[in-house]
């Protein structure tokens, strides 16, 4: 009887599935060479800001915080699903780094994707005169 309770115990263990993503903050080199791999990256940031300063080139636009700072990760995230497959790594930027770090730390408890974290956002990118483009809706 206690082999049977233990063998279940580890069949439902086996079975469940265990959402954590791995959170590792980038730099600008290093974010250059996991896009020459395909990683892509999220610009999680509004309309006016990528008018305001452009964006890196190939990023996904995927506005996360409203103006009033609202949002919904799950619509969010199923909307990235569109643009990339599950589980798929991705580089999430916004202006300094801040956002980013937020949207992570929520995506580690629920979702089971490698996130690196452009750590100066696209403040940093710029200031190191590397290459921006303007938006493409």
């Amino acid at each position: 009887m206690l082999v049977r309770i233990c063998l279940g115990c580890i069949c439902f263990l086996l079975t469940i599935k265990t959402a954590f993503a791995e959170i590792v903050n980038v730099n600008n080199e290093q974010i250059k060479e996991l896009s020459k791999n395909n990683i892509p990256i999220v610009d999680i940031r509004r309309s006016s800001e990528w008018d305001q300063t452009g964006v890196v080139p190939n990023s996904i636009l995927l506005t996360f915080f409203d103006k009033k700072g609202n949002y919904n990760l799950d619509e969010w995230y199923k909307q990235l699903r569109l643009k990339i497959n599950e589980g798929e790594p991705i580089i999430l930027i916004c202006r300094t780094g801040r956002r980013t770090k937020i949207i992570a730390e929520m995506m580690d408890k629920k979702f089971d994707n490698v996130i690196y974290n452009a750590k100066g956002g696209i403040t940093s990118w710029i200031d190191k005169k590397l290459k921006t483009v303007k938006p493409r809706y």
